[in-house]
């Protein structure tokens, strides 16, 4: 999927390295809810499975690349749908940004894209995600991309030792025939 400033696209073995330090990195692991360290064997095996069907997988990661005109697209993140509920026509996002591209609205067009394809062409009924009340430039935005604060789960996230709370957010298909 290409857009203006960004191409989404499937995880290549190029990107192994990538994703090793991202999901190991333990800053970012409060957004995903990871507590333990992802072995490199695991990532090769992930990566080496991306062809799989996401009604198979119930899942599907995009890596992020901007687009640069000297033809080498730099890869800036990724954008993930799921816990994919094929019967229900649902699935979450998540979006991560290696923290030097951050602010450049990279994050904005991948989610833009990401949201087209969900709609139009899995014909998902909605997307839902789900964000610590600290996190506020994430809840900008997928708020500027229609997601909604449907439920708040009060003390959910234990952070720094202290509780925080987490919003759930949802955008509806308005768009879709059933």
């Amino acid at each position: 999927m290409i857009g203006k400033n960004v191409i989404l696209r499937a995880p290549e073995p190029s990107d192994i390295e990538f994703l090793y330090e991202w999901e190991n990195d333990r800053s970012v692991w409060r957004a995903s809810n990871t507590n333990a360290p992802y072995s490199r064997f695991a990532i090769e095996q992930y990566v080496m499975n991306a062809q799989l069907d996401i009604y198979s997988t119930r899942q599907l990661r995009f890596m992020i690349d901007k687009l640069d005109p000297s033809d080498q697209n730099i890869t800036v993140g990724t954008i993930d749908l799921y816990d994919f509920e094929p019967a229900h026509r649902r699935a979450g996002v998540g979006v991560l940004i290696i923290r030097e591209e951050r602010g450049k609205g990279y994050a904005s067009e991948a989610l833009e894209l990401l949201t087209d394809y969900a709609f139009n062409t899995l014909n998902l009924h909605q997307l839902f995600n789900h964000i610590s009340s600290s996190n506020v430039v994430s809840l900008n935005l997928f708020a500027r991309h229609d997601f909604e604060i449907i439920g708040l789960k009060k003390e959910w996230l234990l952070i720094d030792n202290k509780w925080v709370d987490e919003y759930i957010l949802q955008r509806i298909n308005t768009h879709e025939s059933a």
